[in-house]
């Protein structure tokens, strides 16, 4: 939460948009229950395509790529930021909280790992639970971190997928290729009887139908967009950043690459029309007071 006092917001603030990002096209799944969520809201939408994947890359370039895309972020008076990305929450998410407390408003940081792991913990019945993810979020061991403090007793499988993300963004529909990979990441959670996966990419729930088949209809499958969504909305209910707007809000869309590509992709991971997508190179350039 932030460290800022309400009487201390700008008057502006609760017409503000919320702040999303993403290393490509997996964020608009969480993207499309913050809409569902919270119809009334204005939301912005980064994805960091050129440097896509992120799954590969080390801790270090990660904080400094979620800290070059607050700053760009800032530039558009966000009032809260969501980081729809796994690999990126899993790396950055102190960072980022660290810098956002230092804006004028206090902006709040929403990542992904918390509400899943949250959400695993309440549904696993036998108390083993399975986690499919990127190679960084799987070596950060933020899920492990999150679930032990939670529960203690609750036991986590992990597989790192090394590219199934990158598979799934390039290789829509589903090939046999996708489905052969889907198949062999899920036989250690099979091995392991878990009854609980969590799909630790916002990628994953694209395929959730493959997945849901190789592990048995028994298996609960965790995505992380419902429960953040609650989470953003109690956010800016506590703080009094709510929007007062009757009517619809808007979603607009920046792209670090090709522009046409995330358009074409995007539509089937957001299962709603995009707007214009603007393209943006990062860094932002210099830090700014939001």
């Amino acid at each position: 939460m932030s460290l800022a006092s309400d009487a201390a917001l700008p008057p502006d603030a609760a017409d503000r948009p919320i702040g999303v990002f993403d290393s490509g096209v997996g964020g608009l799944t969480v993207l499309h229950e913050l809409l569902v969520q919270l119809p009334h809201e204005d939301f912005v939408y980064l994805a960091d395509t050129a440097r896509f994947p992120y799954g590969p890359r080390s801790a270090e370039e990660l904080q400094r790529f979620s800290l070059e895309i607050a700053e760009h972020l800032l530039t558009r008076r966000i009032k809260l930021l969501v980081v729809a990305c796994n690999s990126a929450s899993a790396a950055a998410a102190p960072a980022l909280r660290e810098r956002m407390m230092q804006t004028t408003l206090g902006v709040d940081v929403i990542g992904v790992v918390a509400p899943a792991a949250v959400h695993a913990v309440a549904a696993t019945r036998n108390g083993k639970v399975g986690l499919l993810a990127t190679d960084v979020t799987v070596r950060s061991g933020a899920y492990e971190e999150a679930i032990t403090a939670i529960d203690p007793h609750v036991e986590l499988t992990s597989v790192p997928c090394h590219d199934l993300a990158e598979l799934i963004q390039l290789g829509f529909p589903a090939s046999q290729e996708l489905v052969d990979t889907v198949r062999g990441y899920c036989a250690p959670l099979r091995e392991a009887g878990v009854d609980t996966v969590v799909l630790g990419s916002t990628h994953y729930p694209l395929v959730r139908p493959v997945i849901q088949r190789t592990l048995g209809r028994d298996v609960g499958l965790i995505t992380s967009g419902i429960p953040l969504s609650r989470q953003v909305d109690h956010v800016l209910g506590s703080r009094g950043l709510g929007s007062a707007r009757e009517g619809e809000g808007t979603y607009r869309f920046l792209c670090t690459g090709d522009v046409e590509r995330f358009r074409a992709t995007g539509t089937r991971f957001l299962q709603m029309p995009l707007t214009e997508v603007e393209h943006v190179t990062l860094p932002a350039g210099a830090q700014v007071g939001a």
